[in-house]
């Protein structure tokens, strides 16, 4: 299946419906749930991160937080302490997740306007950056200068965590947005999105293009979906390995 470019899903466009925008954004969440997004983000960032107690991660383009939340919970219930910085360049959204999740600035998670493209952080201000569903709305030029931002704050690596590029997955989309929701910008959003979506390898090049080096690449139970785990290409180091 081609890649669809030059395409624009609701998520891209003006936000004048904050009833639809929220479920929309609830929508994403029981995708992330379903799919086990928060799964795959997890076992990327233990590729990088195992071995530390505390962890610190930028989330780029966070949109309803609650990867961000679901991972910060994951953390306290195995003894360490996560601490996201979510970030979205559009203030309606991150105000549409602070009402979704009931406020998430706190001691684990905490949410700020801030666009990918420019990111407003220092060198090595954070251990890991991550992005879930978001390289899929870049065009690659655009998405390589985002991953090389994300590898200049990051001191261990980057996760990126995306949908597959696959007719299955096509269909599954397809269904998922016109048999379990009425949501509009659901049901024009998910298909169109997996048509927008990196191939895995394709993801690959675009990190190694912006200075990084993927070292493991964890799939999702039914193939729909990745994540990839990446350090600075001149680190020679392998915390897990390159498979999963």
């Amino acid at each position: 299946m081609e890649r669809l470019t030059n395409a624009h899903e609701f998520l891209d466009g003006p936000l004048g419906e904050p009833a639809a925008l929220d479920g929309h954004l609830r929508d994403l969440r029981r995708i992330n749930r379903w799919l086990g997004g928060s799964r795959l983000s997890a076992a990327a960032l233990d590729a990088l991160t195992a071995h530390r107690a505390e962890l610190t991660v930028l989330d780029v383009w966070t949109a309803g937080a609650d990867l961000p939340a679901a991972l910060a919970r994951r953390a306290r219930t195995r003894g360490r302490r996560l601490h996201v910085v979510g970030i979205d360049s559009r203030p309606d959204v991150l105000a549409a997740a602070v009402r979704l999740l009931g406020g998430t600035n706190g001691a684990d998670v905490e949410l700020h306007v801030g666009d990918g493209r420019n990111l407003r952080f220092a060198d090595r201000s954070f251990d890991v950056a991550h992005a879930s569903l978001a390289l899929h709305h870049l065009e690659p030029a655009v998405a390589v200068d985002v991953l090389r931002e994300m590898g200049r704050v990051a001191r261990l690596g980057v996760v990126v965590n995306d949908l597959d590029r696959t007719r299955v997955g096509w269909v599954g989309a397809w269904l998922a947005g016109h048999l379990l929701t009425a949501n509009r910008y659901t049901r024009h959003d998910a298909p169109l999105s997996v048509r927008r979506a990196y191939r895995p390898q394709e993801a690959a090049a675009m990190l190694y293009a912006a200075g990084l080096r993927p070292v493991r690449v964890v799939r999702g139970r039914f193939a729909q979906r990745y994540a990839i785990a990446a350090v600075p290409a001149g680190d020679r180091s392998d915390p897990i390995g390159a498979g999963g």
